[in-house]
């Protein structure tokens, strides 16, 4: 008989128990600041109708969608896809429930998406993305771009990590207006696109591609001098104000980058944030702050979050305005990466608080029960094999902090000790 290949599909994650449970841990911690920052939790269907999807994709998304193959009863069910992230059915969401949510709509959304790219190392087809978005009905204050940004800072500081995380901050109404007021809208695309390139490529390359595109040295120089811009609020804000660009553009930029800033100041969070006006975020649907997250310490990693400010979250589906901030969170590749980095060294490293060990069958009823009452507070697991005491010890250092063993003397008593695996000490169970 030929055996089947049981090798997991490339661009998957699959994990064993013990990193499992440091995983779920991360996306535990995820939602459960998530919520306490007031954001309300939803979960939109992973299938949608592919004319959803791609109502506002282009032609590369198509080809990286994941159709369904079925036998269809009806037209509507016979031309779908899974989601590759969680924007565009939030903005079905909201269109179609709209009338039952209150506004600004703070909502979160932890789930898998799934992408057909070219699977790569740190890159998955199928991958967790833990989201915040503020939407608004009609307007929506930019306060809130500091909200979102908080949120995600202290997500991250939540885990723990033995280095620290910094917010790059920067507002594309700068660059934008910028180009509006030197009449180089007409190559503001490929602007943007070498701006986005440039920290992976020397500086002299990003200095030729200006040139190539066809700007003057005058315009190359002001634009390297630009994206050269950053650090603390005070230090940006006013070389950008001495500009004297007089474009209300670029100036509403350099007020709402100056808002979000302060706003994450008042929050002591000023060690974890920079302007940076490097940051332009290559989706072209951010329109006004755009910020990603970095650990300074580890740059090689590239970015570990990103997001920013949407001017229409609906524009496709809807003619009412629903302006919109958010962040994402890629966990799968964070995982991976943090993993790669020797990150997660202070995540759980035991899957249970206790394995209770009876000694013989005889001890069965006493061990679930002492099982149950543990459970209430605790997470439990009960060795029921045949095996030596050695043996059962064994197995359940590999699962487990503590062991009680359940004997004779424990089920006559209902006295029990706990067994520190990490520690060896002996202590009673109260």
């Amino acid at each position: 008989m030929k055996k089947i290949n049981t090798t997991k599909v490339s661009g998957t994650q699959e994990l064993l128990p013990s990193e499992q449970a440091i995983f779920d841990q991360l996306k535990d911690k995820i939602s459960n600041t998530y919520k306490k920052h007031g954001f309300l939790n939803i979960e939109t269907p992973h299938l949608e109708r592919t004319e959803i999807l791609l109502a506002k994709a282009g032609g590369d998304t198509e080809k990286q969608i994941y159709k369904v193959v079925k036998t269809a009863e009806t037209a509507d069910e016979s031309d779908q896809a899974l989601r590759f992230d969680h924007t565009v059915p939030l903005a079905r969401y909201v269109v179609e429930h709209e009338n039952n949510l209150t506004f600004p709509f703070k909502v979160s959304q932890i789930g898998q998406s799934f992408r057909g790219e070219r699977a790569q190392k740190g890159r998955f087809r199928e991958f967790y993305q833990c989201d915040v978005d503020v939407i608004g009905r009609n307007n929506l204050p930019i306060a809130y771009d500091s909200d979102i940004i908080a949120t995600l800072l202290d997500t991250f500081m939540s885990f723990g990590l033995d280095t620290p995380v910094l917010a790059r901050i920067s507002n594309r109404k700068i660059l934008s207006g910028l180009l509006k007021a030197f009449n180089l809208e007409d190559k503001s695309k490929d602007i943007y696109s070498i701006i986005d390139h440039s920290e992976k490529v020397p500086y002299e390359k990003t200095k030729s591609s200006f040139t190539e595109i066809g700007l003057s040295e005058h315009d190359t120089n002001m634009l390297l001098e630009l994206i050269d811009t950053n650090g603390n609020r005070t230090t940006v804000i006013d070389k950008l104000t001495s500009l004297n660009i007089e474009n209300e553009t670029f100036k509403a930029g350099v007020r709402e980058l100056n808002e979000v800033l302060s706003l994450l100041e008042a929050q002591n969070l000023t060690d974890n944030i920079t302007a940076d006006l490097k940051i332009v975020r290559g989706l072209d649907y951010y329109t006004g702050t755009v910020f990603e997250f970095i650990l300074p310490e580890h740059k090689a990693i590239g970015s570990v979050c990103g997001g920013g400010r949407y001017e229409n979250l609906t524009k496709y589906f809807s003619d009412q305005s629903f302006p919109g901030v958010g962040g994402s969170i890629g966990l799968t590749r964070l995982f991976y990466v943090l993993n790669e980095n020797n990150l997660l060294k202070n995540q759980v490293d035991s899957l249970f608080d206790y394995a209770i060990i009876p000694i013989s069958e005889q001890e069965f009823a006493t061990a679930s029960k002492l099982a149950a009452d543990l459970q209430k507070n605790s997470t439990v697991t009960v060795v029921y094999t045949d095996k030596k005491l050695g043996d059962k010890l064994t197995y359940a250092t590999k699962l487990a902090k503590n062991a009680i063993i359940v004997g004779d003397e424990e089920t006559r008593t209902n006295k029990f000790k706990i067994k520190n695996f990490l520690t060896g000490e002996t202590t009673n169970l109260e």
